[in-house]
């Protein structure tokens, strides 16, 4: 596509951090990919972990701190001072903004991300429009047409105006602060004009349902994956550590395994059940899991042989696990876009999940994955015993992906949404 629309145009991506957590993670690879189309895009982020020098933060430490512990500080009072459903709910209060760095000041397109725990809020989006700048604002949750909560789950309460929030103290009331964030995004969006984009196409029929952004221009765009860095062969043992003599390799991954909303007892509990009714299989098979673990005593219930790895930095020690994997397994509650299972894929494994999100856009049943029933433990075991007698070739998995999640597609559908502006 020509760019020449775009020629000293200035475009900055805006998110929580440059390389922690999924949204950071394919935020940095958009950028990345639009770089190499040509397009003079940069980052600036609450919390940077790498050395990219297209990379550069808002604000000191000490500032990001006590503005992330005020907004936390300020939600305690309405969840009964329980930290059950602390990080459950954002309301962009005592943001820092990034209106003020040099950056964002002399670009001409900024691309909000995920922005939340003290980096924006409503007050700093108003600001960027103010100073004249076209907004652009990718969508990995449900937080921008909520009042609070990233996501709402069985609620509907955001297809009216919030309130009585079942994540606060109570169950909340029809003017509680969900509301009152609600009435001050609808203020905003009424009088700031935002493209909202979305990376899934369940996530554009949630915000098409909302009462804040139904009537607003939402599209969907998918995350960009360097598809093409994955293999679907290992062709040499990385580590020693990593090889297993199980012919049959189940990997399964996130950012912190034991978050809740990750779901890691259905997949225990469906492995488990393998172990016990299928013993011939779980003879032949073991389990790697990566990602943080808050606690790891977790796994012990897990009978089936398995190997937890922490977290992985390393790119090229999560290539040649995922091409060593038969299944990637993903048990989340919800995801607005699986970043494991589109990885998973684009090294040759089979995706096996729970469905009815943004994981429909990756997985067709029977044919790329096996989608289960929601929370359905015992389908799931089903899910991973078909995906382990597949013979699904590895090559047109990785194929399937590229077309739909390819880093250059993404970039250029990314190029004519910045042209149209």
């Amino acid at each position: 596509m020509d760019i020449k629309t775009l020629k000293n145009k200035k475009v900055v991506l805006v998110t929580h951090s440059d390389t922690l957590g999924g949204a950071a993670i394919v935020t940095f690879r958009l950028m990345q990919a639009l770089r190499r189309e040509g397009v003079e895009a940069r980052m600036v982020v609450y919390t940077k972990r790498s050395e990219e020098e297209n990379v550069s933060y808002t604000g000191t430490r000490f500032e990001r701190g006590i503005r992330f512990c005020l907004e936390r500080l300020q939600l305690l009072p309405h969840l009964g001072f329980s930290r059950k459903n602390l990080f459950m709910v954002s309301t962009g209060n005592f943001a820092i903004g990034v209106h003020k760095h040099p950056w964002v000041m002399e670009a001409d397109i900024v691309c909000l991300n995920w922005i939340n725990q003290g980096l924006m809020g409503i007050k700093s989006i108003e600001k960027l429009h103010n100073m004249g700048k076209k907004i652009v604002w990718t969508l990995h949750d449900m937080w921008a047409f909520t009042g609070i909560c990233h996501h709402a789950y069985e609620c509907g309460y955001y297809t009216d105006s919030c309130g009585n929030c079942m994540f606060l103290s109570g169950g909340g009331s029809p003017d509680d602060i969900s509301n009152r964030i609600w009435k001050r995004k609808q203020k905003l969006y009424s009088k700031v004009p935002i493209t909202f984009v979305t990376v899934s196409h369940w996530l554009e029929k949630r915000a098409r349902e909302s009462s804040l952004l139904r009537s607003l221009p939402v599209m969907t765009i998918y995350n960009a994956f360097p598809v093409e860095q994955f293999y679907t062969t290992p062709t040499r043992h990385i580590n020693s550590l990593l090889t297993t003599t199980k012919p049959n390799l189940i990997i399964f991954g996130a950012a912190r395994l034991d978050d809740p909303i990750k779901g890691l007892p259905y997949a225990i509990d469906a492995l488990n059940y393998i172990f016990d009714n299928h013993p011939e299989v779980a003879s032949d098979t073991a389990v790697y899991l990566f990602g943080e673990l808050r606690n790891p005593e977790v796994l012990d219930n897990l009978r089936l042989s398995h190997r937890w790895l922490g977290r992985i930095n390393d790119f090229k020690i999560l290539a040649y696990l995922y091409a060593s994997s038969k299944v990637v397994l993903s048990t989340s509650l919800y995801e607005s876009l699986s970043g494991t299972l589109i990885e998973g894929q684009a090294a040759g494994a089979i995706p096996v999940t729970f469905g009815g999100d943004g994981r429909n856009d990756i997985v067709e049943h029977l044919k790329t994955g096996y989608i289960a029933r929601y929370k359905d433990s015992k389908d799931i075991a089903e899910g991973i015993l078909w995906a382990l007698k597949s013979n699904i070739n590895r090559d047109f998995l990785h194929q399937t992906v590229e077309e739909r999640f390819g880093s250059r597609a993404i970039a250029q559908k990314y190029i004519k949404l910045f042209e149209s502006l």
